[in-house]
């Protein structure tokens, strides 16, 4: 892979590199301050910070191409929090040195004034070594990046940011499963989440078999698990499911063909299929997707994949809001809880890019 293509994968895959005939490897050394409720009593890691959570203070960046960042959108949306955690979203195609907001107004984002993320990195580490990746935590009032370490922004937005959740908010992480919770979500990540980049950035044939084998046979686990639950954990809703759900959702359109997933297609193993369609048709999963930036994010920016930067018309998407049926396996997505509302007018997906919008 030349320098130039290593670069723009990185961006691109949270922090991701590859050698020729190696494994596909990530690099997973985020900036991992925290944003918690009580800064002074904060568990962190050495050499990191904690922030205090304060509405309207920090703006999250999150480009809805990333499914790193597309799990930030739907927990954020999910616990209600758009009125304290305003959004930034970059368009889907980024350069070797940064995403940009090519998609506002003269191409710059409207709260944080910069034209590329790159700056609030720098604006903090002027010598910021690794990829400029999302989502990440920007301070609005110094420009400075808080954190990228994605896991953890999600989680702390579950457990830190309560005191600003809507009322009916789902238990992304009920305490009672948190344990197997954990152990669901370490596979998930590293067989799933992880493995299809294994897939696609091998740098040699036996690098990328063993990374086939090592996906389906997660794929084949998850489909047994789901038979006889609704939800990865069971009757609700979790974080478990967000982070499952947008490699699901970038499956067929992108994974399949882009990244050589291609021992069957999604749509043709019952129990994943049904379990995507019905996140899908929950609010606060499928009004976050837009397929069309999924696309145009892959096909265009791995041009060591795809030198051609040819984005498929296809698949037919429309199959995403047809029946599921889980409902007979019982449950409920929200538990106790209540679905999100509407969607803010500024922050609806364009309806030409996904069957969900009306």
């Amino acid at each position: 892979m030349s320098q130039r293509s290593a670069q723009r994968s990185e961006h691109s895959t949270a922090g991701a590199y590859v050698r020729p005939g190696e494994e596909f490897t990530r690099d997973t050394a985020y900036i991992e301050d925290r944003i918690v409720r009580d800064p002074e009593r904060a568990a962190v890691p050495e050499g990191a910070h904690a922030w205090p959570v304060e509405a309207g203070r920090y703006r999250l960046v999150a480009a809805r191409a990333c499914p790193w960042a597309n799990r930030t959108l739907i927990v954020r949306r999910l616990l209600g929090l758009e009125d304290v955690l305003s959004v930034g979203l970059p368009g889907p195609v980024h350069d070797v040195r940064s995403w940009t907001f090519d998609l506002d107004p003269d191409g710059r984002d409207p709260v944080l004034g910069i034209e590329r993320l790159q700056e609030a990195y720098f604006a903090r580490y002027p010598d910021y070594p690794r990829g400029i990746t999302v989502p990440a935590v920007v301070e609005i009032a110094s420009g400075k990046v808080v954190t990228n370490d994605f896991p953890r922004i999600t989680e702390d937005l579950a457990k830190e940011w309560s005191a600003f959740h809507r009322e009916g908010a789902p238990e992304l992480w009920p305490a009672e499963l948190e344990d197997e919770m954990r152990e669901v979500m370490e596979r998930v990540y590293t067989e799933v989440n992880n493995g299809v980049y294994r897939c696609g950035f091998a740098g040699s044939q036996q690098a990328h078999e063993k990374a086939y084998e090592r996906l389906w046979a997660a794929m084949d686990w998850l489909e047994d698990r789901l038979a006889t639950r609704r939800y990865l954990m069971g009757e609700h809703i979790t974080e478990a499911d967000v982070r499952l759900f947008t490699t699901l959702v970038r499956f067929d359109p992108v994974y399949h063909s882009h990244f050589k997933c291609s021992r069957n297609k999604l749509t043709e193993m019952p129990n994943l299929w049904g379990y995507a369609r019905d996140l899908f048709q929950t609010p606060g999963f499928g009004d976050t997707v837009d397929f069309e930036q999924i696309k145009q994010h892959y096909f265009v920016v791995h041009e060591d994949i795809n030198p051609s930067q040819i984005v498929p018309v296809g698949p037919d998407l429309g199959n995403w809001v047809t029946a599921h049926g889980r409902e007979s396996l019982g449950g409920s997505p929200f538990g106790a809880g209540t679905a999100p509302g509407p969607v803010r007018p500024e922050e609806r997906v364009d309806g030409r890019h996904t069957p969900l919008s009306d």
